[in-house]
């Protein structure tokens, strides 16, 4: 997939988080940090049902877009989803273990993409 065509696909996947109220959005662009994709994009659930929402609003998305296949790990009632879809991996924490693990940290050297810019 084209970088343009990778970065149109994080915007969907910032604006459809954004609707359903997703906590503190990040967006990190690791190109030059690995191998293992382009963007994470890492934000929190207040609650079970709303993680459970924003897994269902990032599907959908993919979906959308022809992506249908991808790795998830962790259930809907879990505290940490991840999305892996090659390209962009998704993060979806509890505010809580978002704190713990600390992901903006750890990929600090990654460049914070301003939702703006995408």
């Amino acid at each position: 997939m084209g970088s343009d065509k990778i970065r149109e696909l994080v915007k969907k996947i910032y604006e459809a988080l954004s609707n359903k109220k997703a906590l503190n959005i990040k967006v990190i662009d690791i190109t030059k940090l690995t191998v293992v994709a382009d963007y994470f994009v890492i934000a929190s659930a207040s609650n079970p049902l709303q993680m459970a929402a924003l897994q269902d609003a990032v599907d959908e998305v993919m979906y959308k877009n022809g992506i249908t296949t991808g790795r998830i790990e962790g259930k809907k009632d879990s505290t940490w989803l991840l999305m892996d879809y090659q390209d962009v991996i998704v993060h979806l924490f509890t505010e809580q273990d978002r704190k713990f693990y600390d992901l903006e940290r750890i990929w600090q050297d990654g460049v914070m993409v301003d939702p703006d810019e995408l």
